[in-house]
């Protein structure tokens, strides 16, 4: 076979499934094309989604794929200064941004759907012709550094990020998109270029545009634009593989003291389920986030009910790779170990049958149906829903999830919590000031069980 024959056989994957209105193709250089046809709106969201995030970063690269974020809307072929680029956005009327985590960096334009080719070539000459310009960078570094520090001045940020530690150990970086403050102040452009180099090719990204387009046409612009776009070959995550994450050998608790925490918080945190290994756990998690957050759940009614907190959240968020499972909670400040206490209490109880009943299982379900009718109503964020699942998950998990969260039993959800928090290894930290610590004494009691 010739290599273009070669590399066309390689794309020639079986069609996903999708939602109704949403077409899909795979280009030639193997970038991932999505239209989703929505005309409630004379708009057009072009969004580009790349497997990158601090999943792929050393302690040596740690909050690079997020400088490269911001450094995606300075200088390109196209437009070399930063005020050329702003100049072309007004021009279009475009409403921009982009976003990094964990197992995903994305980028968006918002654009008139008669701005739809100009939105297009402007995405295009930043994706794959950016000039990393060294006054560009030194502008830059600061202003995502000064996130970091933003978030350093919040006691949740602290107590995430010692519980993060703690879970992950020397991976931490892999579930931090923030950073280190000496990575980040002292980049260059030869490593923006590195990270392009690794990551930014068409087999490794996703093309969304959702708004008031035709798909046939809408393809057509794609192809004639990004068509020539050179296919890496080689995938990235094999070349550059995630190392496993290792699992907690032993529970830990902590008590940090800050004169920030004026009001005291609690975190316990679990290694929790990975997409790739366990996909049906993290459609039950949802599931049971979801039974505990009502106001009628028997962990509400403990604490928030009675006084002992003010809030009371589990959480989980999907990931190919293993996320944290959180249980965060404001106890009232005054009683701190009457509140832990019943935290004990209640986690002791998640693994029973009878912590819940059948009816809140079933209010969870039709509270997760109206959500997702929520988030079919506001077509610029549709892009970004399926972009993080293309990255974490896969396209078919994306348009099955709602039916599936219907078809969870409580044998779904009993092995979710049996395999990831009953009994397990957990991490719990507590923060707040060194006078409420004087006062509650909370070391006497805030110890891994």
């Amino acid at each position: 076979m010739t290599a273009v024959g070669m590399l066309c056989a390689l794309y020639a994957v079986a069609q996903p499934r999708l939602p109704e209105g949403y077409f899909y193709k795979k280009l030639p250089n193997g970038l991932d094309v999505v239209i989703i046809e929505n005309s409630k709106v004379p708009l057009s969201t072009i969004e580009i989604a790349v497997k990158n995030g601090a999943y792929t970063e050393g302690p040596e690269y740690s909050g690079l794929s997020h400088l490269f974020e911001h450094m995606f809307f300075k200088a390109n072929k196209d437009y070399p200064t930063q005020e050329k680029f702003l100049k072309r956005t007004q021009e279009l009327g475009a409403i921009w941004n982009g976003t990094t985590g964990n197992e995903r960096v994305n980028y968006y334009f918002t654009v008139g759907k008669d701005s739809l080719d100009g939105g297009l070539k402007l995405i295009n000459a930043s994706i794959r012709f950016p000039i990393y310009r060294e006054e560009d960078m030194k502008k830059e570094r600061p202003v995502v550094d000064g996130e970091f520090q933003r978030n350093e001045s919040s006691p949740g940020f602290q107590l995430y990020y010692d519980i993060s530690k703690n879970l992950w150990g020397d991976l931490i970086t892999r579930k931090m998109p923030i950073g280190i403050h000496e990575v980040i102040n002292t980049a260059t452009p030869g490593k923006m270029i590195i990270i392009k180099n690794k990551y930014y090719f068409p087999n490794n990204s996703l093309l969304i545009i959702c708004g008031d387009v035709k798909h046939e046409a809408a393809f057509k612009k794609v192809e004639d634009i990004f068509g020539d776009w050179a296919n890496s070959g080689f995938d990235p995550l094999v070349k550059y593989p995630i190392p496993a994450f290792k699992p907690v050998e032993k529970s830990v608790a902590f008590v940090k003291e800050m004169s920030i925490a004026q009001s005291p918080l609690m975190w316990f945190g679990w290694q929790g389920p990975a997409y790739m290994t366990d996909s049906a756990s993290t459609i039950a998690a949802d599931v049971y986030t979801t039974v505990l957050g009502l106001n009628s759940s028997k962990l509400q009614q403990a604490l928030v009910d009675k006084g002992l907190a003010s809030s009371a959240n589990l959480s989980y968020s999907t990931g190919r790779y293993p996320g944290m499972i959180s249980l965060i909670v404001s106890p009232n400040p005054t009683k701190v170990k009457e509140c832990y206490d019943e935290v004990q209490k209640q986690m002791s109880q998640w693994g029973k049958a009878d912590y819940y009943t059948d009816e809140q299982l079933t209010d969870a379900k039709a509270i997760l149906l109206r959500q997702h009718s929520r988030e079919l109503e506001k077509p610029s964020s549709l892009p970004s829903q399926l972009s993080f699942n293309w990255c974490s998950t896969s396209f078919n998990y994306y348009t099955d999830l709602t039916d599936n969260y219907q078809k969870v039993t409580r044998v779904d959800i009993a092995k979710y919590m049996n395999t990831y928090i009953v009994g397990k290894q957990v991490v719990s930290g507590i923060i707040l000031t060194p006078e409420a610590n004087k006062v509650a004494n909370v070391a006497s009691f805030f110890v891994a069980k």
